[in-house]
């Protein structure tokens, strides 16, 4: 921002080479170098398992969002596949029981993307394995892009050096045969920033089909698990990762006072990214008000289990939409998010909810029920309608039947629209009369 560019690149230096030391003091994982390419290329000599399908979300973290959804049902509709979830050590304990699972670098691992005919994530497989003849890959995404994403980010120098090759993104995209869409914006989105000869599936996100069959019963067993007391309003406050700030930044939201202004019953969910769940520990913490989400495997879980979300810029907004529950946008730096990270259109000019710039906006619009108001209805039934046009319940069927079964697209199920379809109930008190001020929850 300062045009303090020699130090910019110093620092960045000198951070790379302290996790290059760290990464030295850890015992080195299998088949790594040169006998981790003369065994996967060993595998490539195999023929492709056709029953064989592969799934990976966010890197290895776990059995989470899209593939996870994906993964689930086609055990139900396609049982003759084999799924297995490639994981990082520590998030083995942490897959539902029956998944089959691979570690990540292993034997198994590199054997498992040699011979796999489905091979299915929500971010990108290594740069190291191989397009073959044959195999299908289908890329899901994790979130409707607000923020600047792939070819679009060249204009943003900050970022950029973080992503690193440009050239290599392309050759990542150009395995893909399959990209998941949610709505229009993330196609036209997806389709600038990710060029390549795939096919666009306007599907919806499988991860968002529980927003559409869950029960009210479902609502409770969540809330008892995660702590949230009975008759309490749970409010989730998701502050998204900032790529100007070291660390977690939650925008100078304090949750305790978050929770205070929110009423006498009410606790926080508080969801860091996941790049800071140490931080979401910590504050959690502090005040028996406050309850740390961060690192709970499913954020549908979180959302079903709030009756109103704050967040800022992240992409949760889109899928908590779904639920036709409060949203509020709290954006104090939006100018600076958008010079260091860029987005993709102005939520301001057509945002979910009402908008604080300030913390105390924030809870002074919470405690004035600014969420709940008609006026705030009317913004979130046309943000539901532009960003949750397929989402009705079905997406994840309509992936496997299209991708893992190659069912035809005019035998796949049609999309209920939004004004048909049952959102999962909220667990929250009846709201007051809706108007222009409508008191506290």
């Amino acid at each position: 921002a300062s045009g303090r560019h020699t130090a910019f690149r110093l620092l960045r230096a000198a951070r790379r080479a302290a996790g290059r030391a760290r990464a030295s003091a850890v015992p080195p994982r299998p088949l790594r170098g040169l006998r981790t390419r003369l065994h996967y290329r060993r595998a490539l000599r195999r023929p492709l398992d056709p029953h064989l399908a592969v799934y990976c979300a966010y890197w290895g973290r776990g059995y989470a969002c899209n593939p996870a959804a994906i993964h689930a049902k086609a055990r139900e509709l396609a049982p003759h596949l084999r799924g297995v979830f490639l994981v990082e050590p520590e998030a083995v304990p942490t897959l539902p029981p029956g998944v089959e699972h691979a570690v990540i670098g292993t034997r198994a691992y590199w054997d498992l993307l040699a011979r796999a005919t489905y091979l299915v994530s929500n971010a990108n497989f290594a740069d190291a394995v191989v397009k073959r003849p044959g195999t299908v890959h289908l890329q899901t995404q994790h979130g409707t892009p607000l923020k600047r994403m792939g070819l679009d980010q060249t204009a943003h120098p900050v970022v950029a050096a973080a992503t690193g090759s440009f050239t290599r993104l392309l050759a990542r995209v150009s395995r893909w045969d399959f990209n998941l869409s949610s709505n229009p914006h993330s196609t036209e989105t997806w389709e600038r920033v990710f060029p390549g000869g795939h096919e666009t599936l306007e599907y919806g996100y499988p991860r968002n089909d529980v927003y559409c069959t869950a029960t009210a019963r479902d609502v409770a067993r969540i809330r008892r698990e995660l702590g949230v007391p009975e008759g309490a309003t749970a409010v989730l406050h998701a502050p998204t990762h900032r790529d100007h700030a070291e660390g977690f930044d939650a925008a100078g939201v304090d949750p305790v006072r978050l929770a205070e202004a929110a009423g006498e019953n009410a606790v926080v969910l508080l969801r860091a990214h996941y790049f800071h769940d140490r931080a979401g520990r910590e504050r959690a913490a502090a005040s028996p008000r406050v309850i740390d989400v961060t690192s709970h495997r499913s954020a549908e879980e979180v959302c079903l289990a709030a009756d109103v979300l704050v967040t800022d810029y992240s992409s949760i907004m889109f899928d908590y939409a779904n639920l036709d529950r409060p949203i509020v946008v709290h954006a104090p730096d939006l100018d600076v998010y958008r010079a260091v990270r860029g987005t993709t259109f102005d939520l301001l000019a057509a945002p979910p909810g009402p908008v604080s710039r300030t913390a105390d906006e924030l809870y002074r619009l919470l405690a004035e029920g600014a969420h709940a108001t008609e006026e705030s209805a009317r913004l979130r039934a046309a943000f539901r309608h532009r960003f949750c046009p397929w989402d009705d319940g079905r997406a994840a069927e309509r992936v496997v039947r299209r991708v893992l079964l190659g069912e035809p697209p005019e035998a796949l199920p049609p999309v209920l629209p939004p004004a048909a379809r049952t959102p999962a109930p909220s667990a929250a008190p009846p709201a007051p009369p809706a108007g222009g001020s409508a008191g506290r929850r």
